[in-house]
């Protein structure tokens, strides 16, 4: 019987240093695309796959991720005395019901592994699913949900991968690919950061995980790797020594909202796909000459 996923990682514990001085005062994952934090994607995607605890990973000035997650009694009774009843309803099914919430502290930048470690106590010796903000997903049926399909045939650790082009794979951890369809492969190794020449692939690993407690242990002792940080990818490869990993090739569209090119190219995308204001936008797109090259544009990212 493979184990059911209940629990999701959230690491928000990151500086945002490419998006300064938006980022001073206001964590990354608080950056809204169109009018969502980017954090709110990453819960309703976890929901979406039967995540029924969320542990948020945090640092300082991170608060205010805390506060999205909780009720607001004022704002809440405002909006109920002017009858704005639609926003009040939005708000509220947004939120975890009680108890569903965990936050912990990451006091030192030493990296995704070790924001992952800084989660063992509270997730015990259960599997878990890690999810990296900044990676937004625009998928019929999300990421994590395909992930879970596979894993509830599969067990084992499970993990979304993607194409890039090859010079681009010197930014991400890559997969070897072992035998099996795009829904559930076996990856047969992988490396952190590579040089393109010597990548067993062009896929990257894209920021969704289904993870085995053990990894916690390997994490514990793990040297420190690339950039002088403890990485999860190190940890992976030794677990992979006894434990099975299987990748997914999901289906759906990536924005690395980490990157200002990825979060401007989101808000973009999302902002059309909306009823309520995808038509008012592409018009106001028009006026100011972009239309047809965003129109052109999203048809060759489709094909």
């Amino acid at each position: 019987m493979v184990k059911r996923v209940k629990t999701a990682v959230f690491p928000v514990a990151g500086l945002g240093t490419r998006f300064l001085p938006a980022t001073k005062a206001m964590p990354k994952e608080m950056l809204t695309v169109v009018d969502r934090p980017l954090i709110q994607y990453a819960v309703d995607e976890a929901r979406e796959a039967g995540i029924t605890h969320f542990v948020f990973v945090t640092g300082r000035n991170k608060g205010v991720i805390e506060d999205h997650f909780d009720r607001q009694f004022e704002l809440e009774t405002t909006l109920e005395q002017r009858g704005k009843q639609a926003a009040l309803a939005e708000l509220q099914k947004d939120l975890p019901s009680a108890g569903r919430t965990s936050f912990t502290r990451q006091q030192e930048p030493l990296g995704l592994g070790h924001a992952v470690w800084c989660a063992r106590e509270i997730i015990g010796d259960e599997p878990f699913a890690l999810l990296l903000p900044d990676m937004l997903f625009k998928a019929r049926r999300g990421v994590l949900k395909q992930m879970m399909e596979t894993y509830e045939e599969t067990g084992g650790n499970v993990l979304a991968v993607e194409d890039v082009p090859r010079q681009d794979v010197s930014s991400y951890g890559v997969v070897r690919r072992g035998a099996g369809d795009d829904s559930g492969f076996h990856i047969s190794g992988m490396v952190e950061k590579p040089r393109p020449e010597e990548a067993p692939s062009n896929l990257i690993i894209s920021g969704r995980y289904i993870l085995q407690p053990e990894i916690f242990t390997l994490l514990a002792d793990q040297p420190r790797g690339a950039g002088g940080e403890i990485q999860l990818t190190d940890a992976m490869q030794t677990l992979m020594h006894s434990q099975p990993f299987f990748g997914v090739r999901y289906e759906g569209q990536s924005f690395d909202c980490g990157s200002k090119i990825g979060f401007l190219t989101a808000n973009v995308a999302y902002a059309l796909d909306r009823d309520d204001i995808g038509d008012d936008f592409l018009a106001a797109l028009s006026r100011i000459g972009l239309r047809n090259a965003l129109i052109d544009g999203f048809k060759i990212a489709a094909e």
